[in-house]
């Protein structure tokens, strides 16, 4: 039997729904909707069909309400995780006394976005107050908090342990009617729907279930990384930190080894190393801490090698970044929409997924305001505009990593010229810290780091740059993008 399935006869009509005119403010969009996945991207995108649909069901295969740890379908919960000050913005919108409740859980800290002690190229930044709110901590505590709200909302039901087996569609296959649940058990079941929404993240099976259907399959977009996360968490030693902070040293070409060490509100505290095109942190004890040794900040060495572990050491492995381009196709089945990872996934040291979920989210509910059923492709292009800037700022950065394989072109030279020259001047002027610190939060965009009397304070600030090592200079020419 076909995952994907074109209904006709009494089947189809059972399933098919009566077109609706456009709805007016206040009034419901459609009957149901169904989201596949139920982990960040999948909760806030219930969250905003909650407005405009009778009922919205989410799938997921794992059993998730409750859970506020890892779990099989987000293998790399275990590591650090941020949201940006633009995806803080976005959830304190959608999630009334956001703040003083995420306060309150252990595992998740509230910080100035600029307050936090960044080093790049190993020097550390000046602080700045930029009043830019972020969410740091445990991935599975968010999810799970925001989770909770969402399936206490009256017309959201989760079924967990349940697998999307296929769409449903009418029979010329122009519109997606419903999908196919597969259970625990084996069992199957028709699922009708006036809108889907696939938030499946990087397993999504969209691209092949097009291609059944008789669509064009998307061109896919990578940027290879080879980068790994090797986490784990200990108990702080008495005079480590002061208050609740975080002390991140951002890979550079000179200091390809980063890592992410910050404390929550437990005491405890978790340290993520992260390397590139092949350099893993090691799980074992041993190598685990001459790499935390090696980076350019002693004070995390310091820090954890005599303190108490509270965790095994946990891997995750991230081959590319990926962009599946499904605002480049002619064609698309009405009533189905793809978001969050599912579209785009990033290199996670940008700390931009959830974020770029988020902004995702936000540009679905402007459509579903305006009236009736979004159109797929114009949500597409939506969805791709909320990426394009997020997806510049890392893949650039990633280019500027000898090793990473790409085009690249004088633009692309040019921003990581001008970003090394920024970075250097944060870690003399405040200023340049809260204009980087606005783009990174996605906040503002990038064009913002561009206006003459920034451009102008840069250049004076880091008229004194010390010559690179030459790691720079060598730019590999194999192509960036692939299509599928």
């Amino acid at each position: 039997m076909g995952t994907s399935l074109a209904l006709s006869g009494r089947v189809a009509r059972a399933l098919r729904r009566p077109r609706r005119p456009a709805a007016r403010p206040g009034e419901p969009v459609g009957q149901r909707a169904v989201v596949i996945g139920g982990s960040i991207a999948g909760t806030l995108a219930a969250r905003v069909l909650s407005e405009s649909y009778g009922e919205v069901v989410v799938v997921d295969r794992d059993e998730v309400l409750g859970v506020a740890g890892p779990r099989r379908g987000v293998p790399h919960g275990a590591h650090a995780h941020g949201l940006h000050a633009r995806g803080y913005h976005i959830l304190s919108e959608l999630f009334p006394n956001l703040l003083d409740e995420t306060r309150e859980l252990a595992g998740l800290t509230v910080r100035d976005f600029g307050g936090m002690r960044w080093y790049f190229d190993g020097r550390p930044i000046r602080p700045a107050d930029t009043g830019l709110r972020s969410i740091a901590g445990s991935r599975p505590v968010l999810e799970n908090y925001l989770r909770n709200r969402v399936a206490a909302l009256p017309n959201v039901t989760y079924r967990q342990s349940t697998e999307v087996a296929g769409l449903l569609t009418t029979p010329d296959r122009a519109r997606v009617i419903g999908v196919r649940l597969r259970e625990g058990t084996g069992a199957e079941l028709d699922l009708a729907a006036d809108l889907v929404v696939d938030t499946a993240g990087r397993g999504s099976r969209t691209p092949a279930w097009l291609a059944e259907l008789g669509y064009e399959r998307p061109p896919v977009e990578r940027v290879k990384i080879g980068l790994a996360y090797t986490t784990r968490s200990f108990r702080r030693r008495p005079g480590t930190f002061g208050p609740p902070q975080a002390i991140n040293p951002v890979a550079s070409p000179n200091h390809p080894r980063g890592a992410f060490f910050g404390q929550a509100i437990t005491g405890d505290c978790r340290l993520s190393l992260t390397g590139i095109l092949g350099d893993h942190p090691p799980a074992d004890d041993e190598g685990f801490l001459e790499y935390t040794r090696s980076l350019p900040v002693p004070e995390i060495y310091e820090a954890i090698r005599d303190a108490e572990p509270t965790s095994e050491a946990a891997t995750f492995t991230v081959p590319a970044s990926v962009w599946v381009h499904y605002e480049r196709l002619t064609r698309f089945p009405d009533r189905l929409v793809v978001l969050g990872d599912a579209v785009c996934s990033f290199n996670p040291v940008y700390g931009q997924g959830m974020t770029v979920a988020a902004m995702m989210a936000m540009a679905l509910r402007e459509r579903l305001r305006s009236g009736g059923h979004p159109d797929s492709l114009a949500l597409a292009t939506a969805f791709a505009r909320a990426i394009t800037d997020a997806w510049r700022i890392s893949t650039r950065g990633d280019l500027d990593f000898p090793g990473v394989p790409g085009e690249r072109p004088p633009r692309v030279r040019l921003f990581n010229a001008y970003m090394r020259r920024l970075q250097y001047a944060t870690t003399k002027d405040p200023a340049a810290t809260t204009a980087l610190m606005r783009v990174t939060g996605l906040v503002d965009r990038p064009g913002k780091l561009w206006r003459p009397a920034l451009v102008a304070r840069v250049l004076w600030r880091s008229r004194d740059l010390p010559a690179t090592n030459g790691a720079t200079t060598t730019r590999p020419a194999s192509p960036v993008s692939t299509a599928v």
